[in-house]
């Protein structure tokens, strides 16, 4: 699955622009910046289900490593930094991973 229909590729080459330096990704300038921010509940579970690789119900750290790469095969991985900064601001239950609800409240904030 892609974000193709739920995301315009403009909007996703730039926000990917705005984070190719190390240490440069913000999940909350990222998720304006490609749209998602602005799009339905609806298409905020689809990015979600994208997002979650293995199917699990929840985006886990090695998930959130790879982030970028759901938006570009050849986009750069998170640093362990910004992993660990994504995950504790998405991981609202503290169980060390991020659920659909979580995702949403994220995306929105």
């Amino acid at each position: 699955m892609s974000f193709a229909g739920v995301l315009a590729d403009a909007d996703v080459k730039a926000a990917l622009a705005a984070c190719t330096a190390a240490d440069s990704f913000n999940y909350k300038t990222f998720f304006k910046a490609c749209g998602l921010a602005g799009k339905s509940a609806e298409d905020v579970k689809k990015a979600f289900f994208i997002i979650d690789q293995d199917q699990s119900g929840f985006i886990e750290e090695d998930e959130l490593k790879l982030f970028l790469q759901n938006f570009s095969a050849s986009a750069r991985a998170l640093s362990d930094a910004e992993t660990k900064a994504f995950l504790l601001a998405g991981d609202s239950d503290g169980d060390g991973k991020i659920g659909v609800d979580e995702f949403a409240a994220m995306v929105k904030a």
